[in-house]
């Protein structure tokens, strides 16, 4: 493995395993200690985390691993007798579809709704219900997409050293 390709493994690696680690901690206890808040307190304060994540460094991370997700599958595909090579696509393909097209898919559009929803309105408790259980279990399903996807990229990036040797 050249060390351009180990460099973009690594690179893959570790923003999987930073994206994966944001989601644990939402799943985890974020979203828990929102759940304990009045409904209009916990809207009020997902709307404001769902703003403020739009930023330069969470986005570039995210969809930066995203696309470097789709380089590696196109190096994987492309030296496809490597020993590493379907331990790439796999951490590609873990990360594309377990984590990006998730939060496209399921998320985001989650996300959506919660940002028309009045804090104060009269089914706003139903509304924020449905929404903390929902995005909590697709958020669990992100990070363990993030997760695995991390792990299958270290373990190509050793499968790809040890051949070197």
């Amino acid at each position: 493995m050249s060390w351009l390709a180990a460099t973009a493994v690594v690179s893959a690696a570790m923003g999987a395993a930073v994206v994966g680690g944001i989601f644990f901690a939402f799943s985890n206890f974020v979203m828990k200690a929102l759940a304990r808040l009045p409904a209009s307190e916990g809207i009020a304060a997902m709307q404001s985390i769902n703003v403020v994540v739009l930023n330069k460094w969470f986005l570039g991370v995210f969809t930066g691993t995203a696309l470097l997700s789709l380089v590696l599958a196109g190096y994987a595909l492309a030296n496809w007798s490597m020993p590493s090579a379907p331990w790439l696509l796999g951490g590609s393909v873990a990360y594309v579809v377990g984590s990006w097209l998730l939060t496209i898919a399921g998320n985001v559009p989650l996300n959506k709704r919660l940002a028309e929803t009045p804090p104060h309105a009269s089914d706003s408790a139903d509304t924020w219900l449905h929404y903390i259980n929902r995005w909590t279990a697709l958020n669990s399903q992100r990070a363990l997409g993030s997760v695995v996807s991390a792990l299958l990229f270290i373990i190509a990036l050793t499968l790809g050293l040890e051949a070197d040797l």
